[in-house]
């Protein structure tokens, strides 16, 4: 082993730490999503859905849910020693949408996901990425006896662009949750290249 003439032994390199969020319509899975790939305990911010929501959220396509996020869920997951990822799974109920702005702030990308059973559920959450331009991609939650589309008719259903990634996931298992957020990894490190690859002005 080569000598430096250092006394100290030179400093483990520090993780990186990566703020991504988790978005999407009411009832598509992000606390889920947090919680199978978290390696901590989740913080979860959920409270019993009760009358006083009746007429304000809309409970169609989940008439089962009894319980909601009504600020965050936080999880973790290192990636690779080098890549710690922060997940930040935003409420999706419309009246705590004044919230976003602020879960945004240092966020290096973003996961949407997508109910095939209720699309138009995600439309607000796309809108919100693209209108900021924070990078994400769409991962289509496959619910048990939900509607099966191929990725291009989920495409054309959200009008998003042909370099847009799609993954089809399970929210309630860890890997291909997991596989989600290295899709937009990948996606983040290609965005990156192109910048790098554009000609300057």
């Amino acid at each position: 082993m080569a000598f430096d003439g250092s006394d100290h032994a030179p400093a483990p390199a520090l993780a990186s730490a990566v703020k991504i969020l988790i978005a999407g319509g009411f009832g598509v899975g992000k606390t889920t999503m947090v919680g199978s790939v978290s390696e901590i305990r989740p913080l979860r911010t959920e409270e019993v859905l009760s009358g006083l929501g009746t007429g304000v959220d809309d409970l169609a396509g989940v008439e089962g849910k009894t319980t909601t996020t009504v600020a965050i869920d936080f999880g973790r997951i290192t990636i690779n020693p080098q890549l710690v990822l922060y997940l930040f799974g935003t409420p999706g109920q419309q009246r705590f949408w004044f919230m976003w702005d602020e879960l945004a702030r240092g966020a290096l990308g973003a996961v949407v996901l997508a109910d095939t059973r209720r699309l138009e559920t995600c439309f607000a959450a796309v809108d919100f990425f693209e209108r900021r331009n924070l990078p994400f991609v769409v991962g289509v939650n496959c619910f048990e006896n939900a509607p099966v589309y191929r990725v291009d008719e989920v495409r054309d259903a959200l009008d998003l662009a042909d370099e847009m990634p799609i993954a089809l996931c399970d929210a309630r298992e860890r890997e291909p949750s997991k596989e989600v957020l290295v899709t937009l990894l990948e996606h983040l490190l290609k965005l990156e290249a192109n910048t790098r690859r554009a000609p300057h002005a």
